[in-house]
């Protein structure tokens, strides 16, 4: 597939850095479709679902320090400062899972967050939206873009080693801009 979206990006003059939206769907739609409610695709790093970020006692268990919340005050998604309590540190996106949706305003806020609590010594971070493949998999694509110097591509790949994501592609859109942002600055 990479060499797929490589001559595709060559004939439409597309850097190489930064594949089209379209072609990016190809990618995500390979590879197995597995659906874990919660899957570590970085060290330290977890993508999951609401059922997991509501229960208090699977997160205990995951030794999970830190929650980011992609879909904070969505149905099903109320999480809070009071649900995890004094040994959760907590943080809050209050997106939607629209392709209309402009998520870019979070991606720097929600990368310095994870970086910082993954800076602290034993943090494990949660971050997780409804279903885990949309929101949540945007805001840790964009860390991995932004700190782990990592392009869109060799990000998306990285997480599916371990969970199958999806993310919309107006968020798409907004990553393809990210990658070509971080890109130029590097």
């Amino acid at each position: 597939m990479q060499s797929t979206v490589s001559n595709v990006q060559e004939s439409n003059g597309v850097s190489p850095a930064t594949p089209s939206v379209k072609d990016l769907v190809k990618v995500l739609f390979g590879g197995k479709r597995f659906g874990n409610h919660v899957d570590e695709v970085w060290p330290n790093l977890f993508i999951g679902d609401m059922s997991v970020a509501n229960d208090r006692y699977s997160l205990w268990k995951l030794g999970i320090t830190h929650v980011l919340n992609a879909a904070h005050g969505k149905m099903h998604c109320q999480g809070s400062h009071d649900f995890y309590g004094s040994s959760v540190e907590y943080y809050g996106v209050p997106a939607d899972d629209s392709p209309s949706f402009d998520l870019s305003h979070y991606l720097f806020p929600s990368a310095e967050y994870i970086q910082s609590a993954l800076d602290t010594a034993g943090a494990r971070v949660f971050v997780h939206c409804a279903v885990g493949v949309s929101r949540s998999a945007s805001l840790v694509l964009a860390y991995l873009m932004i700190h782990q110097n990592y392009t869109l591509l060799e990000a998306i790949n990285k997480v599916k080693e371990h969970r199958w994501i999806f993310p919309n592609t107006g968020f798409l859109k907004q990553l393809c801009a990210l990658d070509m942002k971080t890109r130029k600055s590097s």
